[in-house]
């Protein structure tokens, strides 16, 4: 891809990131109604905010780019007539948001063959936009720009380790594998939905260790954390964008030794 077609649809990023910005304010903070997706068990919550941002989403890239594929949490997929594909999560962190918290955002990604090429992390409330493409990731923040770097932490002793909650961990042995890893660490924190990839990328937070994430809750931060210099994987070692169980980590040594630690503790947690 040439730097032009990249300026391009990094400024379409920022555009789509506008038009959701004005549903998203429009309810936060303002009790909105709320439904539950989910069918039975843990609340899986949706509200207007989320569905009004997606739609908006949708309709501007459907106009400019009527041959881009979009693949969104609220709404069916549409497929690509060509190599260019939209992931969008409207608003990630929607239990933040009906709570009044302030660690949502939006999550825009192009993939481009399947591959995440520029990705967009939004929290309008607070006025902080994350931005990563081929090369460098920035935080516009504040009508500054500061371009991001990871930590140089490499070794799990000394780093910062998080994770949304540990109900991601469903799956036969993942928490056990995670408290594993974690039991390592310097410290461990919970908490932050998308906010926390945008700390590994920003040199605050060393590590992220999650699962249970689809594809839209991890493809926008790809490029993220990777302009940083971290490294984005599945616990497998497999493309981050395909979701499930993620490795966040701010140098290629940390990650490698999460991810040993990780399977390790699957292997462990097998054997009882």
């Amino acid at each position: 891809m040439i730097d032009t077609d990249v300026n391009e649809f990094v400024a379409f990023a920022h555009k789509l990131a506008d038009a959701a910005a004005v549903k998203t304010l429009r309810h936060f903070r303002q009790r909105p109604d709320t439904d539950d997706k989910a069918a039975g068990g843990r609340m899986d919550p949706v509200t207007e905010a989320d569905r009004g941002a997606e739609r908006a989403i949708r309709a501007m890239i459907e106009a400019s780019y009527p041959t881009h594929g979009i693949v969104g949490e609220e709404y069916d997929v549409r497929p690509a007539a060509g190599a260019y594909e939209w992931v969008i999560d409207p608003l990630d962190g929607t239990r933040a948001f009906i709570t009044g918290l302030p660690l949502w955002g939006t999550l825009i990604c192009l993939q481009k063959d399947g591959r995440p090429i520029i990705g967009l992390f939004d929290q309008p409330y607070i006025g902080e936009r994350f931005i990563g493409r081929p090369g460098r990731s920035d935080l516009m923040a504040h009508q500054q720009i500061q371009r991001l770097t990871a930590s140089a932490c490499t070794r799990l002793a000394n780093a910062s380790l998080a994770t949304t909650t540990p109900e991601l961990f469903t799956g036969a042995g993942e928490l056990a594998a995670f408290q594993y890893a974690a039991r390592t660490t310097r410290l461990l924190r919970y908490g932050g939905d998308c906010y926390l990839y945008g700390m590994v990328a920003a040199g605050h937070l060393d590590l992220v260790i999650e699962a249970s994430l689809k594809p839209f809750d991890i493809a926008a931060l790809v490029p993220i954390v990777e302009g940083a210099g971290g490294v984005v994987s599945q616990w497998s070692g497999g493309p981050a964008q395909l979701g499930g169980r993620i490795v966040a980590a701010a140098t290629p040594s940390l990650h490698a030794e999460a991810i040993d630690r990780l399977n390790e503790g699957l292997a462990l947690s097998a054997q009882k």
